[in-house]
């Protein structure tokens, strides 16, 4: 059994709460807000108005109220995204990042905690404080969001080891799960084209919310044609927003570099094989297609 655990220092967390906090959620987010109880949390993002990405979450049940679990950079836009939508509703909306922490580890160390099940985003309370399992892939592990004072007693507890954030990093890209850089992303692709749909992060039977109408139109008329992949450097470099080709032909373009980069892929192109490596202006790299993505 794995006995690391990676404090993620990365992450930031917002909690909503008030009368109108669920009915708020679920007129904004990607996902059904009802599937986030006691027991359960969900993985979410907040489009555009016309379905393109801006933000991704996860969201947990605390109390009378919300966590979101997001990525620190984009935290502070969150946080004015939703006061933003705010208006009328009678909501609270606090930045709660210098009070509690992230903290990730194994998930057949998630399994030998007494009151765990193995079920993608059951959750449940250990010494006060929700631990769940990641919803959009279990091999990504269990999460544990704690008031940072209470943080290494109860890792201690746990018998959980601090580890290098980059190890997180790098099982999420082999994943084909975004570990950072989501900015980057940023109205440069349709939510579904992020495989949210595979990842439990779309409900298609929820009503109305931002961006959905695309959303559906994309699902429902079968015009899903490009999805993120992350990709492998064999040599060169590559930078942000070069186009990627094969025999001359455009199929892609890298969204995020550096040591975890993602490239917006035209996966259904006849020129597009899993087997081959493609060029850009400046490297060659190959695609890799998550195990978890049937295509």
């Amino acid at each position: 059994m794995n006995n690391s655990v990676f404090i993620l220092k990365d992450r930031s967390i917002i909690y909503i709460s008030g009368i109108d906090s669920k009915n708020f959620l679920q007129n904004l987010i990607s996902n059904d807000i009802n599937k986030v109880t006691d027991n359960s949390s969900c993985f979410a993002s907040l489009l555009t108005p016309q379905g393109k990405f801006l933000y991704e979450f996860l969201i947990i049940k605390h109390k009378s109220g919300f966590f979101i679990d997001c990525e620190k950079t984009q935290s502070d836009e969150i946080f004015r995204q939703l006061n933003l939508y705010k208006m009328r509703s009678r909501v609270e909306i606090l930045n709660l990042s210098n009070e509690f922490v992230v903290a990730s580890f194994d998930y057949k160390k998630y399994l030998s905690i007494k009151g765990s099940k193995d079920i993608l985003g059951f959750t449940f309370k250990y010494r006060e404080d929700p631990v769940f399992l990641d919803p959009r892939n279990k091999e990504l592990g269990a999460r544990l969001i704690i008031n940072l004072e209470k943080l290494y007693l109860s890792l201690k507890k746990l018998n959980l080891k601090d580890d290098k954030i980059e190890s997180y990093y790098i099982k999420s890209h082999k994943l084909g799960i975004v570990p950072k850089d989501l900015n980057k992303l940023q109205n440069k692709l349709f939510g579904i084209e992020c495989n949210y749909e595979e990842l439990n992060g779309i409900d298609f039977k929820k009503g109305c919310y931002v961006g959905q109408e695309n959303t559906a139109r994309i699902k429902l008329k079968n015009k899903l044609s490009k999805r993120l992949f992350p990709i492998k450097i064999i040599d060169g470099k590559i930078l942000d927003n070069e186009k990627i080709y094969f025999n001359g032909i455009e199929i892609g373009k890298v969204l995020i570099n550096g040591k975890y980069p993602f490239a917006l892929i035209k996966y259904l192109n006849d020129n597009f094989n899993i087997e081959q490596t493609f060029k850009s202006e400046n490297g060659t790299l190959k695609v890799l297609i998550p195990p978890w993505l049937k295509i």
